[in-house]
């Protein structure tokens, strides 16, 4: 379920600060996320699990509100495109199966990479 994502973050240093960023940096080291410069370039990237990413921006919202709306909304943009790996793997079958009610088990299994019980069970709890 926490699957690696990557973040793009152009022009950082320039929007919020160098110390802002080196605090954000080692933020983000705890969650087991990287913030990093793309090469020798002037954007930076954050990567991660879906998840941890979602808690590192979670933390900077509510510890750190004012150290850098530009990032808090960056991270928030890029996990709306991420919003399906941060949904448990039974909820996002079910939604699925509500969405596309002619899904067969095998089409399910092939998008969500679920095994055939997985997608049973999916089935049984949409149809309750």
């Amino acid at each position: 379920m926490n699957e690696a994502i990557v973040i793009a973050l152009p022009s950082l240093i320039h929007r919020i600060g160098r110390e802002r960023v080196t605090q954000a940096q080692t933020l983000a080291v705890e969650f087991g996320c990287g913030l990093k410069r793309v090469r020798r370039s002037r954007n930076w990237q954050l990567t991660g699990g879906a998840v941890d990413v979602q808690s590192f921006t979670l933390t900077l919202k509510q510890c750190q509100p004012a150290m850098a709306p530009y990032l808090i909304a960056k991270l928030e943009a890029g996990l709306l495109l991420h919003a399906d790996k941060l949904e448990p793997l039974p909820v996002k079958l079910v939604r699925l199966i509500r969405e596309t009610p002619g899904i067969t088990l095998g089409e399910l299994m092939e998008q969500t990479k679920c095994t055939i019980i997985e997608a049973r069970q999916a089935r049984f709890d949409a149809d309750s």
